[in-house]
């Protein structure tokens, strides 16, 4: 009889601790996804920001740039963005202006955009990694 209870107790808790919080996630998730307008700043699962633009019962298109448009699951909404709240501290309506200055100098990494030979980029002479060139020798 002492097993039985132990037993008991020991379902009980694992329901108070896992499955219990779980069910409220789910839940909560739910009246996110059905709670969606059209216009609603979200971001996705994947870490996409955008606009809600259309939505379906499964389905919604969202706006993730100017004229750029994807259309992903529902539930696939991980939250809603506040209307005050930045971006990785860029103002969205100013970046979607143009307001925003570009970052580097708009080159590839590697080198200039018109590599006229077509071949790899030269060796760093400077690299010491094994296997590189090794140091300078001027």
């Amino acid at each position: 009889m002492e097993a039985l209870l132990v037993l008991a107790v020991t379902f009980l808790l694992l329901w108070l601790l896992f499955i219990r919080p779980q069910q409220r996630r789910v839940r909560e998730h739910q009246a996110l996804v059905d709670a969606l307008q059209p216009g609603d700043r979200i971001v996705l699962t994947a870490g996409i920001h955008g606009r809600i633009v259309e939505l379906d019962p499964r389905l919604m298109t969202v706006e993730v740039a100017p004229g750029v448009r994807i259309t992903v699951e529902r539930r696939a909404v991980l939250r809603l963005v506040d209307e005050d709240d930045e971006v990785d501290g860029v103002d969205e309506e100013a970046a979607a202006a143009g307001d925003e200055a570009p970052m580097g100098d708009g080159a590839p990494a590697g080198g200039s955009i018109d590599d006229s030979d077509g071949g790899p980029p030269a060796a760093d002479p400077t690299d010491d990694r094994p296997g590189g060139p090794g140091p300078a020798t001027e």
